[in-house]
């Protein structure tokens, strides 16, 4: 029997700066990606997210799993500034992640800069 059109979860296996955001998506890396995405330590990753969502735990469950990689995580909250739960701020302190939440645009700029200094960082980008 044939299949139809499989859908994957988006993920590029690297890691890149982001080279746009902006109309609901991102470019990295010659690609482009519509909707929010988590830069890992193992990859770029699709992320269900947007800005009426609550900034849970449970949202951030890929970033807390590869914790060991990562010293700081920068959270894009989209086209304002929104203050992590301090339920998240902990679950993310406890693995010694630090976190910063901004704009998305200046969590990309940031992300960019301390991915160039070969930072331990991660970003966890609300599409805008």
């Amino acid at each position: 029997m044939a299949k139809g059109i499989e859908i994957r979860a988006a993920h590029f296996p690297g890691r890149a700066p982001i080279d746009t955001y902006g109309n609901g998506g991102f470019r990295f890396a010659d690609m482009s990606h519509r909707g929010s995405i988590l830069c890992l330590p193992s990859g770029i990753y699709g992320w269900d997210m947007d800005m009426s969502k609550p900034l849970s735990t449970e949202n951030f469950r890929r970033v807390l799993d590869e914790a060991d990689d990562i010293e700081v995580l920068l959270v894009g909250t989209g086209t304002e500034l929104r203050r992590l739960p301090e339920e998240l701020k902990q679950a993310l302190k406890a693995r010694g992640i630090s976190s910063d939440p901004m704009s998305t645009g200046a969590a990309v700029r940031t992300f960019n800069i301390m991915l160039s200094e070969q930072r331990a960082v991660a970003a966890a980008l609300i599409a805008v």
